[in-house]
């Protein structure tokens, strides 16, 4: 493939402007027909150049035609920026970068060894590629209600204890910013014999400033999901998959490309494709502008700490063993410490103040800065420290911190359990139940049960106590959770 590598370009968005914005009658899909005049409604209400901006796929000179088109230089300017040997653009977030992960690792063994605090695509993906999963636990810091990342001695023993293991499946960095030792966490998956998968997806800027961490490429991870859109700049559900480089990621390689397009729309949306381009360009050529970011973030925290009211949750992260950095754009804040519950805060900063804040606890908020971009940071502190102390309408402050159960015995598969006939049973009478369904408390959105795992009377417990401290269950049949889905025993 010989073409300027020039970090400076964007030659997907590049061409995909020169075709939207040329004066062709379009007789092909979508039906808007890139004309404003014809379709008046979304035009008022996004505006012309989104419509002519609308280039679907297969169009020559933009994704089809003579190698190496636009796309795949686009692609290949990604791989390089992120030290990848190759690089795909996917447009369903990062939730399409685990379900090929976990459909590719299939093809080489039977186990997935699993952090169990990934993301729901992950038992997602179980469940369409029929893996087993063995899983690790992370570490949980149970005051605040956030979980962390898992020791290379925790994944070794969880190797040794799966001989058939296909690979390791982890996340780093957490949703809170916590960093994994994952060059650790690879040499152990390597010695065992497997690839190592991360999902990355809060952590597309690691690497392009020397004050964020490395990314999980260069630390040895063999395929990792990048969630580009969600600190990177790309738009909403724009995403990208890089492959490693060694022995393990070139068996992966064949398996992706064979497996993307059963996971990739045939309408991919140009614009969101172009978006990745234009992420790229910006976070590979312009540093700076991540470092502003994380200026104005270390000054959030330098406040909080003269202030004395609230602490800075990720001070205390490096206590934990399986923590070995945090990511600067995650401003993790003790609300707890200042009299005050996370979800409180939160709607109090939101109703009284306008800020939307990225999620709360019930002692804790998390506020995400995007690279590149610099919040107003007198705004920050002023509305921080004029929330409400003691408030009464806050039963959650102060309150017991809810210690979270073991898992249920595992019966099935993932899979086997999903697809099984199933009933609804009052909450009363699930335990011992096998549950159908994917059932995770948040805080802090560690699945505590999953299907084909037994529900048991402690878990009811803890989930009816979440929902009373003011949290939520995600996967409940309702939000008071008074009712389970369950495997329906026949016979």
């Amino acid at each position: 493939m010989v073409y300027q590598d020039d970090q400076h370009r964007a030659p997907y968005a590049e061409a995909m402007r020169a075709y939207g914005e040329a004066p062709w009658l379009r007789l092909h899909v979508p039906g808007h027909a890139g004309d404003p005049h014809r379709h008046p409604s979304v035009a008022e209400w996004f505006g012309d150049r989104v419509l002519r901006l609308d280039v679907p796929p297969m169009i020559e000179g933009v994704d089809v035609g003579p190698e190496p088109t636009p796309l795949t230089q686009a692609q290949d300017l990604a791989a390089r920026a992120w030290g990848a040997s190759r690089t795909w653009f996917l447009t369903n977030g990062g939730s399409q970068a685990n379900h090929l992960a976990v459909m590719v690792a299939r093809q080489l063994g039977t186990t997935l060894v699993v952090q169990r605090s990934v993301h729901s695509s992950v038992v997602d993906a179980l469940v369409l590629s029929g893996l087993q999963a063995a899983f690790v636990h992370p570490s949980v810091d149970v005051g605040l209600g956030i979980a962390h990342g898992v020791t290379a001695a925790d994944l070794a023993a969880a190797l040794a204890a799966s001989p058939d293991a296909a690979g390791v499946h982890v996340v780093s960095p957490s949703y809170f910013g916590a960093v994994s030792d994952v060059g650790a966490l690879a040499e152990v998956a390597h010695d065992h014999g497997v690839p190592l998968i991360v999902d990355e997806a809060w952590g597309a800027h690691f690497g392009f400033h020397p004050g964020v961490p490395p990314n999980a490429l260069s630390q040895g991870a063999d395929l990792v999901g990048s969630s580009t859109h969600k600190l990177g700049g790309s738009l909403t559900q724009a995403a990208m998959l890089h492959l490693g480089t060694g022995p393990y990621a070139a068996a992966l390689e064949p398996m992706v490309r064979r497996g993307l397009h059963t996971v990739q729309s045939t309408s991919c949306s140009g614009i969101l494709l172009a978006s990745l381009d234009l992420a790229r360009r910006s976070l590979a050529t312009d540093p700076g502008r991540i470092g502003q970011s994380v200026a104005a973030a270390d000054e959030v925290r330098a406040r909080i700490r003269a202030r004395g009211r609230f602490r800075v949750a990720g001070d205390d992260f490096a206590r934990f063993p399986d923590v070995v950095g945090v990511d600067p754009l995650r401003i993790a804040i003790d609300t707890a410490a200042g009299g005050i519950s996370g979800h409180r805060a939160r709607a109090v900063l939101m109703d009284e103040h306008r800020i939307y804040i990225e999620v709360a606890t019930g002692s804790a908020i998390v506020m995400v800065v995007g690279a590149g971009t610099v919040p107003d940071v007198d705004r920050i502190d002023a509305a921080l420290h004029a929330l409400p102390e003691a408030d009464t309408e806050d039963e959650s402050a102060g309150g017991a911190t809810l210690q979270m159960p073991a898992p249920g015995e595992s019966r099935m598969t993932v899979r086997r359990a999903f697809f099984s006939a199933v009933e609804e049973v009052p909450a009363a009478e699930a335990a011992g139940r096998v549950s159908a369904d994917t059932l995770a408390a948040y805080p802090p959105g560690i699945p505590n049960v999953l299907p084909g795992e037994v529900i048991t009377a402690e878990l009811i417990d803890f989930y009816r106590a979440t929902t009373a401290h003011g949290g939520y269950v995600r996967g409940a049949v309702d939000p008071g959770v008074t009712a389970f889905r369950v495997v329906r025993v026949v016979g």
